[in-house]
């Protein structure tokens, strides 16, 4: 299967292109590379015979009508998108060209090429999402499918908004989608602005590890390689027009985490005095925090046979180790725009 991974070169897009590889299929990576894209993710598999990157944006319908005039993909892979809630919150205008108008541009130029290529049965578009575009929940319940869309942050919103565009594409089109909403990933190659590789490198660095309110904010942790696993898999088995919510089963409050990332990183790598816990910080919250997300993933257990297969503790042991291991990748990205500043707070 030749697969058109749109941010491959991101985080959970790298992971999908190098086990994508590794699973046999052909890949196309298709990155504008913008601040939070790396090509060191997928360097791995540059050389790999069955491996092609084009620079390309997505927002650019030129560029896309090329790229599937050359490589006839047999499927799409849509996980390019601005993903970081607090930017969002500073600029939201960003979020809205790429999450959606890019989104909009994708879906034509990919209705053009299938319908060119005779509209194959065979083909898919498979837009990756989050479980933000649900809201905000309460102490009890999970976000299922049919859980109505309640976004509360302009990241959100604008993938709520692609939601709605691939859905509307394949009522008014015809056009042979399938739809992921998944929990928080983490895991190796995690850009460094977010939570838990700021955790990882502010420890490191002896700095304070920043948690918002009072740390009871509460998520669902998914493994990024199970993740990964999780798209391919419904990519090549999941049924027309269905969405799936892929979930890691991992609740874990936002202080829990933090203890958890510290108590690993005191056996791996103590201080010379105290615990890493003792640098944790309670900072102000940031504006529109949903309170908790979890996810029901009964319908990919029960239709595709998947279910996330690491624990957060064990995950969270490998990311620690890897970012151990691996201080050139994430010290030239430290040096980025907006990394290691409080974002999200011009509300």
């Amino acid at each position: 299967m030749k697969l058109l991974v749109t941010g491959g070169a991101g985080f959970i897009g790298s992971a999908v292109v190098r086990q994508a590889i590794a699973a046999g299929h052909e890949v196309v990576n298709l990155d504008a590379l913008t601040y939070a894209a790396c090509l060191d993710n997928v360097a791995s598999v540059a050389d790999h015979p069955g491996y092609a990157f084009e620079h390309a944006d997505i927002r650019d319908r030129t560029a896309l009508d090329r790229v599937f005039a050359t490589h006839r993909p047999d499927a799409v892979m849509h996980l390019a998108a601005e993903s970081h809630v607090d930017r969002s919150i500073d600029g939201p205008g960003s979020f809205i060209e790429t999450n959606v108008m890019g989104t909009f541009h994708l879906l034509e130029a990919a209705r053009a090429y299938w319908t060119a290529q005779g509209k194959p049965e065979s083909f898919r578009f498979h837009h990756i999402s989050t479980d933000e575009v649900f809201g905000s929940l309460g102490p009890e319940g999970q976000f299922t499918e049919s859980t109505p869309y309640d976004p509360r942050s302009p990241y959100s919103a604008s993938k709520a908004g692609s939601d709605h565009l691939v859905r509307a594409w394949s009522e008014t089109y015809g056009l042979p989608v399938v739809l992921t909403n998944c929990s928080n990933n983490y895991g190796p190659y995690h850009f460094p602005e977010k939570l838990i590789p700021v955790v990882i490198l502010n420890a490191l660095a002896g700095k304070p590890l920043p948690i918002y309110g009072d740390g009871s904010n509460v998520r669902d942790w998914l493994y990024v390689e199970d993740h990964a696993e999780a798209l391919l898999l419904v990519v090549q088995q999941g049924a027309v027009g269905r969405s799936y919510n892929i979930g890691g089963e991992n609740e874990r409050t936002n202080l829990q985490l933090v203890q958890t990332l510290c108590a690993i990183l005191d056996d791996r790598r103590p201080r010379a005095e105290g615990s890493y816990a003792d640098l944790t910080t309670f900072v102000t919250d940031r504006p529109g925090h949903d309170a908790r997300y979890a996810i029901d993933p009964t319908r990919i257990r029960e239709e595709l046979g998947w279910r996330p297969s690491v624990t957060v503790e064990e995950g969270l042991a490998r990311t620690v180790d890897w970012y151990l291991v691996n201080e050139p990748w994430w010290r030239a990205l430290q040096a980025r725009q907006g990394v290691g500043e409080r974002l999200g707070v011009s509300a």
